[in-house]
């Protein structure tokens, strides 16, 4: 548990490059996720805001929670009119029935699911809707895949996403309905591995392990036949939306 509360914590020291090289969601899931009316909603774990410009580019009106002050620090440099407040799932500091919807993006795997459940329960207004989204990288295209098989011993299983919303539905309890979507990023090699960078399980590492690991990514970026001597890359994400309706 020390470990887990270390990383999802890891992110403020790394605000500034997750703002610039995570990459954003797309936004037919915000449509799937919320419908066309605009609505009150929550970004819980809302970082620096990459799901918050795709809901207030739908017309929604946003509050956004974090754990970390840094990440929230840039998300109100670029979007002023949004209100931020620190807090974590499990502990919402916004008033009860006050959102027409939570929505969670690369977050809700921090959540600790029975608190984090009743506490969505309690700030969700009537035929509310919850909302998860994940983008993973596509690793059917062969340059990802290789640098998947070398980031596995260190990243944690996407796959373990859908026992997340599998624990939140019972939790609620909610149905879901899942949309797949995709995104793309035009990155350089350097911002792939940038972004690598400000994954939680390489801020955590020691400085010497950081830089030998990185080294090792920007060293298959500099060697694989479909990535070597190319100026601007393709890193193709699959992404997941999850839309859980509780009961």
């Amino acid at each position: 548990m020390e470990g887990w509360q270390e990383r999802r914590t890891s992110f403020g020291s790394m605000a500034a490059d997750y703002a610039a090289l995570r990459p954003g969601y797309p936004a037919e899931a915000v449509a799937f996720l919320l419908g066309n009316r605009p609505r009150r909603v929550l970004d819980l774990g809302a970082g620096t805001g990459l799901l918050t410009d795709v809901l207030l580019a739908a017309g929604h009106q946003v509050v956004a929670v974090d754990l970390s002050s840094g990440m929230l620090d840039q998300l109100r440099a670029r979007l002023p009119q949004v209100v931020a407040a620190v807090g974590g799932a499990e502990r919402i500091p916004l008033p009860d029935a006050s959102v027409d919807a939570v929505v969670a993006g690369q977050a809700a795997h921090w959540f600790d699911p029975a608190p984090a459940a009743a506490e969505l329960r309690r700030v969700l207004r009537p035929r509310g809707v919850v909302g998860f989204v994940w983008n993973t990288r596509d690793e059917r295209v062969p340059w990802v895949a290789a640098l998947g098989r070398l980031l596995a011993a260190e990243a944690r299983d996407h796959a373990a996403d859908q026992g997340v919303v599998a624990r939140f539905a019972a939790e609620l309890p909610a149905e879901v309905t899942v949309l797949g979507s995709a995104v793309v990023q035009r990155v350089t090699s350097e911002q792939v591995v940038g972004g690598i960078g400000t994954r939680s399980y390489v801020a955590t590492m020691d400085d010497a392990r950081r830089a030998d690991f990185l080294g090792r990514v920007r060293a298959l970026l500099a060697e694989h036949p479909d990535t070597r001597g190319r100026d601007v890359l393709e890193l193709p994400y699959r992404t997941r939306a999850y839309r859980l309706r509780p009961r």
